[in-house]
């Protein structure tokens, strides 16, 4: 079934404007659930209480405020929010295109997929096909719903890709975190340590073979209890705790090299091949969500 779009617009840069449709490229899975009242198992109503005047308050007498300092608010009509959006021209501005590998993972959000529009395909593909001889990323502004939006284009499979980024002032700083200084390590140690990572390699990242296991247990554990039985999960091993990192990676390896030869396991990881030129999408280095 083919996708469709949720939604329509302009690639602009330079005199160029190239129509395009939006689609959504990614549908989170994840389990969620209701409040129910536990004597009669009803969905629990959720109501917007006022403890001022300790009374419940309808949405049509609810209006916005900002916090300007604590417990002080300024209040604004929706009307005059309206004058403060942004112009909505589903148009998105090309700004400057980048070195792919100057683009940090850590300022992407969400990511959408961009098809040609109608009288599109020429142009569309011209830009992709310039992007990905260049190595570049296109930064833009893309104005819709009121907001102006900073997004990264990107080419992928012979097409492009958008990205919704944070504004550096989003981001923190990894400089806040704390972080161990200079440690000496003994050449027996990193020796393991790079075994036991080239043990663990394979040739790509393959999203296929991972899923979510916590929501495979309560599916499963829904199926059971609709069936009207009871509820069984087989509990996890316990982990033993190491403290010594030297005898950590010297049983990790051999707890790896023993999974390895069981009867029944999967065919071995493939031999590690040596980093090479090849396209990357997108790079990832130091400074884009």
């Amino acid at each position: 079934m083919a996708a469709r779009s949720i939604g329509s617009g302009t690639v602009s840069f330079g005199l160029v404007s190239i129509p395009i449709k939006l689609y959504t490229a990614t549908s989170p899975q994840s389990v969620s659930f209701n409040q129910l009242h536990k004597k009669c198992g009803g969905r629990i109503r959720q109501q917007l209480f006022c403890p001022l005047d300790n009374e419940i308050v309808q949405r049509t007498d609810i209006v916005k405020g900002f916090e300007h300092t604590k417990d002080k608010y300024v209040q604004f009509s929706d009307e005059e929010l309206k004058k403060l959006e942004a112009e909505r021209t589903d148009r998105i501005d090309i700004v400057e295109f980048v070195p792919s590998e100057s683009v940090d993972f850590l300022y992407i959000d969400r990511t959408y997929y961009l098809g040609p529009d109608r009288g599109g395909d020429r142009a569309y593909r011209l830009l992709s096909e310039a992007m990905t001889r260049t190595d570049r990323i296109a930064v833009g502004r893309f104005g819709t719903r009121g907001k102006e939006q900073l997004v990264l284009l990107r080419p992928y499979k012979d097409g492009l890709v958008m990205h919704y980024v944070f504004y550096a002032d989003e981001v923190r700083s990894f400089d806040d975190v704390e972080r161990p200084g200079e440690i000496e390590f003994k050449p027996v140690e990193a020796e393991l340590a790079d075994k036991l990572i080239e043990q663990l390699s394979v040739d790509g990242f393959d999203a296929q073979q991972y899923h979510d296991e916590y929501r495979d247990r309560v599916m499963q554990a829904v199926d059971q209890k609709v069936a009207g039985q009871e509820v069984s999960v087989a509990p996890e091993a316990p982990q033993a705790q190491i403290i010594d990192l030297f005898e950590a990676l010297k049983r990790s390896l051999k707890t790896e090299a023993a999974a390895a030869n069981e009867p029944g396991a999967e065919e071995p990881r493939p031999e590690v091949k040596k980093a090479g030129p090849k396209a990357r999408e997108p790079k990832s280095k130091k400074a884009t969500g």
